[in-house]
């Protein structure tokens, strides 16, 4: 199980949450949530959105992007971000 359906499943138990009241939230079967938790399916962005809104937490809470879209290539690209910013004087979020 990768870091985010891991991170999922944990939210919803400590929020005493059933996988069947997740599902139709998101409007899909139990089967198809449950493969969301077990990483048989990709977590993308809008996965991410709808899990965290139901459970009323930030995306971050679960995964950061990085988590989602292959680590370093993308840790690579938000310190580029980051050092840019600071060479250009832009404020830079504390979120960020």
């Amino acid at each position: 199980m990768d870091l985010c359906g891991k991170s999922i499943r944990k939210i919803r138990r400590e929020k005493d949450l059933t996988q069947e009241y997740m599902a139709f939230e998101m409007g899909i079967s139990q089967k198809a949530y449950s493969d969301i938790e077990n990483s048989k399916v990709k977590v993308n962005i809008d996965i991410l959105n709808k899990v965290s809104a139901i459970l009323g937490i930030r995306p971050s809470d679960i995964c950061s992007i990085s988590d989602q879209c292959g680590g370093s290539h993308y840790e690579t690209n938000y310190n580029e971000l980051v050092q840019f910013m600071k060479r250009n004087n832009i404020a830079i979020p504390e979120d960020l």
